[in-house]
């Protein structure tokens, strides 16, 4: 691209990033200690920029505005029927849960079928840093071993502060340091998330953690066994909870846990480790940890549920025939039977199992249909509700069906915020409140460029609607999308989409 084309895609960004704040050119002008006319200049792409003033404006706005090396965009031509076949690729949740799972084994840990997306090379950074020795395997295989000795000191590295996941490190250090710190953690931006859940729970075991503003002190004396009732259903505070009672030998009772997908595979994986585990798949497990854990163990990671619910959205909103192959079925029955309320034609295979030898998969066939709002309003539940990952998806199918939809996502306080950004397309939208937003179709869509939010699934359901809608969108700095589905750009464009994908701004 020209130069000139270059500085009229970084003033349109910081254009799109200023308004989102909620800035005019003159505000914006005067916090940037220049002109409203600079400003002016600098939108319409008649502005040379220095590395010195995109960096002023990036902490102005809040937002990167240039990454030379890893930024990235797509250039959506919309409105092209998806046909053929596709599978459903294996868990980013999991795949980070079993990862660290894998440290609580002092001997070797063979991780098959891991995703290779974003997240998951931020985490290999992470623990690779801290003296963890891992080894990329074909297949996407991950080999891993503990160190003898971590070196802690790593643990404040950029990697670390990046992702949430990083709170995974509490279960197994727990076993080999009586006392370390971990960093605030990062992730998707979507509200007030806390550790309380973790933190009681670990609380029960003998584990102390104390918060500050920028890190956790996490400190252990003897690590006991414990009947423990979860301060709330959350997936990660269970497999904390998990990963610090695999090696307590006794049995631990975890309550009001988590039976999503991400906390089963994690259990199939510490049986392996000649962990006894029962309940699983319901809100109350039974541990009986071992002490010491040293083998050679292979696993597989079973398939993302809220990758087929992309697939399944992408194919409804372009009113394609799709074949859909290997869904985790038992995470999705809930949200293929609103579908099929609201009209959508399907059918399913029998049930047969993952490579894990535990999860049932079934292959779903997509026929294009035309849908229907619900009279009743389409919220998360805990499994087997609607997980709270595919609640999102529904929003953009929403804008395809006739009538109005109400989509209660009441477990996050800004992600139904994020959710108006397809009004930007010309979804009609009314939020009521930030858990609350009814959605009215189909309306008269329209191509436009969006910079993604940055969390996860609201930044794929604008992909969805923009392959949807007939002309040229653009959908800026997609590192929110590209942490959680790997070459979704490649896999789509297999389909029949037509996507660009423009980097170096």
């Amino acid at each position: 691209m020209s130069k000139m084309g270059d500085q009229k895609r970084i003033g349109n960004f910081i254009k799109d990033l200023r308004k989102r704040k909620t800035l005019t050119q003159g505000e914006f002008a005067k916090i940037l200690k220049t002109s409203q006319s600079a400003i002016a200049r600098m939108e319409n792409g008649k502005q040379n920029f220095t590395t010195k003033e995109l960096s002023r404006i990036s902490r102005v706005l809040n937002r990167q505005i240039i990454e030379i090396s890893d930024s990235m965009d797509f250039e959506i031509n919309g409105g092209k029927k998806l046909r053929g076949t596709v599978c459903t690729n294996t868990s980013k949740n999991g795949a980070l849960a079993l990862i660290f799972a894998s440290l609580l084994n002092r001997g070797t840990s063979v991780i098959h079928d891991v995703p290779q997306i974003e997240e998951i090379n931020r985490v290999i950074e992470l623990l690779t840093a801290i003296g963890v020795s891992i080894r990329r395997l074909k297949g996407h295989g991950l080999e891993i071993c503990p160190p003898k000795k971590f070196i802690l000191s790593k643990l404040f590295d950029e990697s670390a502060k990046k992702i949430r996941s990083s709170l995974y490190l509490i279960g197994p250090l727990l076993h080999y340091e009586k006392a370390f710190k971990l960093p605030n953690a990062g992730g998707c931006k979507m509200g007030a998330r806390t550790i309380a859940a973790h933190q009681y729970g670990l609380e029960k075991l003998g584990v102390k953690i104390k918060t500050s503003s920028d890190h956790y002190q996490v400190s252990r004396s003897k690590l006991v066994s414990a009947d423990i009732v979860l301060y709330e259903m959350s997936d990660s505070a269970t497999i904390n909870v998990l990963l610090a009672a695999a090696r307590i030998p006794g049995e631990t009772i975890v309550r009001f846990a988590s039976a999503n997908y991400q906390v089963q595979d994690t259990c199939f994986f510490l049986k392996k480790l000649g962990v006894q585990i029962e309940g699983i798949g319901t809100t109350t497990l039974v541990i009986r940890g071992k002490a010491d854990i040293n083998t050679s163990v292979h696993h597989h990671v079973s398939e993302d549920p809220t990758e087929t619910m992309m697939w399944l959205t992408a194919a409804i909103v372009t009113k394609s025939k799709l074949n859909i192959k290997r869904c985790p079925i038992d995470f999705l029955s809930l949200e293929l039977l609103k579908l099929e309320k609201m009209g959508l034609k399907y059918k399913k295979s029998r049930i047969y199992k993952s490579k894990n030898g535990e999860t049932n998969l079934v292959d779903i066939k997509v026929e294009p249909s035309e849908l229907t709002a619900l009279e009743d309003k389409i919220h998360a539940q805990p499994y087997p509700g609607i997980n709270t990952d595919n609640l999102p998806f529904f929003a953009t199918i929403a804008g395809f069906a006739k009538g109005t939809t109400l989509i209660h996502d009441w477990m996050w306080e800004n992600r139904a915020i994020y959710f108006m950004e397809l009004s930007k397309l010309g979804f009609n939208m009314n939020l009521a409140d930030p858990h609350r937003v009814y959605i009215t179709g189909p309306t008269d869509l329209r191509p436009g460029q969006i910079v993604c939010p940055p969390a996860l699934r609201p930044a794929t359901i604008i992909l969805m609607a923009m392959i949807a809608i007939p002309g040229k969108s653009i959908l800026r700095n997609v590192y929110s999308i590209r942490r959680g589905y790997e070459e979704i750009a490649s896999r789509l464009n297999a389909l029949g989409a037509d996507i660009k994908i423009l980097r170096g701004i």
